[in-house]
């Protein structure tokens, strides 16, 4: 058994070897579609970050009413906070809404002057609401919007901040789908070449394949080689894609930084290089096995 298995991975990285420029570029071909492959999964690492730095700087606000007692607001609070969407409520008093605008215009002295003349607190009581997620927030709208509530609510904050989340959803969407669809068409491709190239090979020794069967061969033995053939590509693409990815993420992570903080990839790599490293050999071992079983399966007819 393991004297055959030997013998068909010698078989397998001969065939390799013996196709020179042809494994060059399957391999080529390859390696474009585990980039895009990796490039998808740190797309998704920057998006999930920018997303929650967006999250953090996007709430609603509710304004009460200044006839609303405080009581009634922090009962709202409370019903609030036992929303399944709601991740954060925070209530910022008539007086503190007072003492941060002043903090905020301290050096317009203007409107601390009218501030002053003014025989009440101009400034309503309110809560900041933060949701779990980014498209949770029109449910909590839709709850602000209870006619219960309409009595004591003056304005709630969420028109304007709903074209930036939907926009936003949108975009990030479109581009996922869009990276996917590609991933998926350079994978199509990397099929499509590897399989030819492993069917010349098959034609190329048809007369050995032929004597092969006349002494009795087993179909895995035949299979085996070429099988073999399409792992190598898949190693050596998955190998090369990732040597690729190191500098690419160095060069570009200060860069990312400077837009989305929260993202460090340089961090992501080092802490997860192995991860990154065993989905490209996973993906383009399979990519060779597929490709490789298409063309053996077709064209041995054995």
């Amino acid at each position: 058994m393991m004297v055959t298995l030997s013998r068909i991975i010698k078989y397998g990285w001969q065939g390799f070897l013996r196709n020179g420029w042809l494994s060059v570029s399957t391999i080529g071909i390859m390696v474009l579609a585990l980039i895009v492959f990796e490039g998808l999964i740190l797309f998704n690492v920057v998006t999930k970050g920018a997303t929650q730095s967006i999250q953090e700087k996007v709430d609603i606000s509710v304004y009460f009413k200044s006839n609303a007692s405080e009581d009634s607001v922090l009962n709202i609070k409370r019903s609030l906070e036992g929303l399944s969407e709601v991740k954060s409520v925070e209530y910022v008093s008539r007086d503190e809404a007072l003492v941060e605008f002043k903090i905020r215009h301290a050096e317009d002295e203007t409107v601390i002057q009218t501030l002053e003349e003014l025989d009440e607190n101009p400034l309503l009581a309110s809560l900041n609401i933060k949701a779990k997620s980014l498209d949770q927030y029109g449910t909590i709208a839709g709850y602000l919007e209870t006619a219960t509530l309409q009595d004591l609510i003056e304005k709630v904050t969420y028109a304007q901040n709903k074209i930036v989340i939907d926009r936003l959803t949108t975009l990030v969407s479109t581009f996922k789908r869009s990276v996917v669809g590609f991933t998926l068409f350079l994978a199509f491709l990397a099929i499509l070449v590897t399989f030819n190239t492993i069917r010349l090979a098959i034609f190329s020794n048809s007369e050995q394949i032929e004597i092969m069967r006349l002494v009795g061969a087993s179909n895995s033995f035949i299979r085996g080689p070429y099988v073999v053939e399409g792992i190598i590509y898949g190693v050596a693409a998955a190998a090369i894609s990732f040597l690729i990815f190191v500098p690419v993420i160095g060069f570009t992570s200060p860069h990312i930084a400077n837009f989305v903080l929260e993202v460090d990839l340089n961090s992501y790599f080092a802490g997860n290089w192995g991860k990154l490293l065993t989905y490209q050999l996973l993906f383009g071992v399979g990519l060779g096995i597929v490709s490789s079983a298409i063309a053996t399966g077709r064209y041995l007819r054995v």
